[in-house]
């Protein structure tokens, strides 16, 4: 059973995309590396133009690429966070204010909420029960097919698969490192190079 998982794995790595965080939409209390392949939340808000790009209040960034079509795959390392969310948003979600988590209102994510508990951000929510914590997550996109996988890539494991959307605008991978709660979750979420290799 692994060993047709990590085949299925392998296929969805050969639609890696490189994917770089876009300064533009990160809300303010956000710290992006220079290389925009890091992001983690900090104490102090700049002093930014509140563009329409821009989150704000949520504690969100966007990608810079955007895919309308075809096949695309990232990685992320959330080893040591204890909340997070991933995914990917089409291109007209509601930047400002509060923001439902939903493929009605154009997020296809999950979440990882205080350190153990895994869901799929649907309205409602729905609770996975997962063997390992992921330390690495995969998300792969079909635009034609309406999927939405997440994967364990040290487990080589499907997570969780959206299926039977309907996709009819520009996707973004989405990253939400959420707050850092005095520190216990300052560990930033990298996207990380996909090794095709092992």
């Amino acid at each position: 059973m692994k060993k047709l998982f990590e085949a299925k794995l392998k296929r969805v790595q050969q639609s890696a995309v490189d994917v770089t965080l876009d300064p533009d939409t990160a809300h303010p209390n956000l710290i992006l590396s220079d290389d925009g392949k890091q992001v983690n939340c900090g104490d102090v808000k700049k002093n930014l133009p509140d563009n329409p790009e821009r989150f704000n209040p949520c504690v969100t960034v966007l990608a810079k690429q955007s895919f309308s079509s075809g096949r695309f795959y990232y990685e992320v390392q959330v080893k040591g966070k204890t909340t997070w969310d991933l995914g990917v948003a089409r291109e007209s979600i509601n930047r400002k204010g509060r923001i439902e988590l939903s493929p009605e209102d154009g997020y296809w994510t999950m979440c990882l909420r205080n350190k153990k508990e895994y869901n799929v951000c649907t309205n409602p929510s729905v609770c996975l029960s997962l063997e390992s914590q992921p330390e690495k997550v995969g998300v792969f996109v079909d635009y034609e097919e309406g999927l939405v996988s997440f994967y364990d890539v040290d487990a080589a494991a499907l997570i969780y698969s959206f299926t039977g959307c309907s996709f009819t605008e520009k996707l973004y991978p989405y990253f939400n490192p959420s707050i850092n709660y005095g520190g216990e979750n300052s560990a930033p979420l990298i996207i990380s190079p996909v090794n095709h290799t092992e």
